[in-house]
């Protein structure tokens, strides 16, 4: 019998969001095991679907400060990092600090941005620091970037660098909801009013503590073997320009052990690699053909690796 561990504040946090976001519970526990894992998150999909809900939701159940950007093609990096402004009454300069200085960042159509605007936050993702000016400034803690992104294919974006890519530990898409789910939605006028209502569930020395637990979910050696087989995997296959890095797989790693312990375990089976793969893999895959590899891509990839 596989060990187990009860994680009530888990449950409740998620039962919470498919109030709110409905008909979506696998994206929804997807993205909470992104912010377990110490990870940032991408959303893409078509406008309208609920990604800055979710993103929304998720902070509040957590108890997170929220800041928004709405990301546009004239923004500045300066708009999301801060500025200096001459304090006269002082007689010297006083740092204004961005929406960035905050704990969970909502980068709102991220792509509609210039690539010299989506750099200005590589420091921030990949350091809990911007420097800005000259000098280095800490972020909050814990720091997360929720950033969602319309379609490459739609007039005014700009797709995002393989270097940004890589910071996002998942890559996550809603879709359109069911037919049940959107009679639901339509029937109340849409979900987005109870958000104000939302209470936290967590304080972030809770969710600190929770992060601590998932990364200490058992992997076995067997488990490492499969995962490290999946990886080179997708290094010898000739149909991809490159395969996953060390750090994606690393990725790979602490998202299935952040999916295991959302579902009361403290074991990584192989199942839970192969559940949140597609999450970690896609956005860092891509084909020869120019495209980004896709959901049959990845289950071709389980299918030609046997499990231990």
């Amino acid at each position: 019998m596989l060990p187990t561990t009860r994680q009530p504040p888990l449950s409740e946090i998620l039962a919470a969001a498919d109030q709110v976001i409905l008909g979506k519970s696998r994206q929804t526990r997807l993205a909470l095991c992104c912010l377990l894992a110490k990870g940032h998150l991408l959303i893409e999909d078509l406008p309208g679907v609920g990604k800055t809900t979710l993103a929304h939701t998720l902070a509040r159940l957590l108890g997170f400060q929220f800041s928004r950007i709405q990301f546009t093609s004239d923004m500045l990096p300066a708009d999301i990092l801060g500025v200096s402004v001459f304090d006269r009454d002082r007689g010297d300069f006083r740092f204004l600090p961005g929406p960035v200085f905050s704990q969970v960042l909502l980068a709102d159509e991220i792509n509609r941005a210039t690539p010299k605007t989506q750099s200005a936050l590589l420091e921030a993702m990949e350091e809990g620091q911007v420097t800005t000016e000259g000098e280095t400034r800490p972020l909050p803690q814990p720091f997360f970037v929720i950033a969602t992104q319309n379609p490459s294919n739609q007039i005014g974006t700009f797709p995002l660098p393989e270097s940004q890519l890589d910071r996002f530990l998942l890559r996550i898409e809603l879709g359109y909801p069911d037919h049940d789910a959107e009679r639901a939605l339509l029937e109340s006028g849409g979900r987005r009013e109870q958000l104000p209502m939302l209470a936290a569930r967590l304080t972030c020395s809770d969710f600190a503590a929770l992060q601590q637990q998932a990364a200490a979910v058992h992997a076995a050696p067997a488990l490492l073997d499969y995962l490290q087989l999946l990886v080179e995997a997708t290094r010898a296959d000739p149909r991809l320009v490159h395969g996953l890095s060390p750090r994606a797989a690393l990725s790979l790693l602490a998202a299935a052990r952040a999916w295991a312990f959302t579902d009361g375990r403290t074991m990584v089976l192989p199942e839970d690699v192969q559940a949140v793969l597609p999450a970690v893999a896609r956005h860092r895959l891509r084909l020869v053909s120019g495209n980004q590899a896709d959901g049959e891509d990845i289950a071709a990839l389980i299918r030609a690796v046997p499990l231990p």
